[in-house]
């Protein structure tokens, strides 16, 4: 039978780059590992041994030179020189898939095997901290003008007895005497070979025989600190702010967590919020309506003068400039609305109902422009 094309096993053009290649091994022996496919594991043995032979080809230039130029049949010619090549016993495609991703990053972190089905080989590195969420609640001024409040964050920190080490004061970490410092066990399954994480020391190589008495050799203490949190000016109902490094403490040396603060505004009796922009609403007398005249309107700043024209209708709004939220991060307010709301009088006393009768039959028809047009408009449709 016909050896199936290299580039096809790997799903990929002749004209594919070195990344290419690598890009395409790495999900195709992922797909196919034999631990991912306990189900179906001798179709996958197969499929994981022809992309680990196409990627072993393909990732040697000379070799691909090769195999570009004269096919399956040059390869085996090169091997009958003495030039390499792999069949048969020779050929290991778990050693393929180690070495491929066994690789350490060019940062020196763990390689991207340590992350594959479930299990890491050697977890030695130190480990960040976990982020911490506080909600914290606060006033609509102090939201609109900022301020500076104080919480109280439990949290692990990094045991100041051990240094984080986890170790007695005096004493060392040992080698683990089950993976000898390696952080992981070989497992045969047939016919590969795998790496498994140490169960007694947990991949990390070492094991503590003398633990701190501290925080028992874990290497962090729960403790509970006071935060500083300086809220700036403008800032919104949900908005989040990030304090770096005030989180919880790393594991062996690992960089500390975050800390992210979620703003709650308690509502305002008075005043509400659209972006940065104030809405009041003030109740004003029918008369000061129709008469006009000079009310006074709660600010973010205090109390400030409105002057209401004659006529003014209910709903009516006013606009106060820069009188409303300040931009945040930046300079500049925005506006305050104010909208008037005309109360009908209730429980009026028989002398004010007798000048209201009165105010009714001098001022019929009169000043009164939206109540006449819509009369006008019965009329027109009944007839009356």
């Amino acid at each position: 039978m016909a050896k199936r094309d290299y580039y096809e096993m790997l799903g990929i053009s002749p004209n594919a780059s070195s990344e290419d290649i690598k890009k395409a091994y790495r999900r195709l022996a992922v797909k196919y590992h034999p631990d991912k496919n306990r189900d179906n594991s001798k179709e996958a043995e197969e499929k994981f041994k022809e992309v680990s032979e196409a990627y072993k080809i393909l990732s040697d230039g000379e070799k691909r030179k090769i195999y570009d130029q004269y096919g399956h049949a040059g390869l085996q010619a090169d091997l009958g020189a003495g030039g390499g090549g792999f069949t048969g016993s020779d050929f290991d495609p778990f050693t393929i898939f180690n070495e491929f991703f066994g690789q350490r990053s060019s940062s020196g972190g763990g390689g991207i095997f340590d992350n594959l089905f479930g299990g890491r080989t050697r977890v030695r590195e130190g480990q960040p901290g976990s982020d911490l969420r506080y909600n914290l609640e606060i006033t609509f001024k102090e939201a609109a003008f900022g301020t500076e409040k104080e919480i109280q964050v439990p949290r692990y920190e990094t045991c100041s007895n051990c240094r984080g080490s986890g170790v007695k004061s005096g004493s060392s970490p040992q080698t683990c005497p089950s993976c000898g410092g390696t952080g992981s066990i070989a497992v045969s399954q047939g016919f590969f070979s795998m790496s498994r994480t140490c169960t007694q020391c947990h991949g990390r190589g070492t094991i503590i025989k003398d633990p701190c008495k501290e925080c028992r050799g874990s290497g962090r203490v729960r403790r509970t600190r006071r935060v500083k949190v300086k809220i700036p000016a403008g800032i919104d109902n949900g908005s989040h702010l990030r304090l770096a490094g005030q989180g919880e403490a790393g594991l062996r040396g690992g960089p500390t967590g975050d800390l992210y603060i979620t703003i709650r505004v308690r509502p305002h009796p008075i005043f509400k919020r659209e972006g940065d922009t104030v809405i009041c609403e003030i109740p004003i007398t029918f008369t000061r309506a129709a008469l006009g005249g000079e009310i006074r309107v709660p600010t973010l700043n205090g109390k400030a003068r409105l002057k209401v024209p004659p006529g003014t209708q209910t709903n009516k709004i006013f606009r106060l400039r820069k009188m409303g939220i300040p931009h945040l991060h930046s300079s500049g307010r925005g506006d305050q609305w104010v909208k008037v709301i005309i109360e009908t009088p209730v429980n009026l006393s028989a002398e004010q109902k007798q000048l209201l009768k009165r105010f009714e039959e001098v001022g019929r028809g009169n000043g009164q422009p939206k109540a006449r047009d819509f009369l006008n408009k019965v009329r027109q449709i009944f007839g009356d």
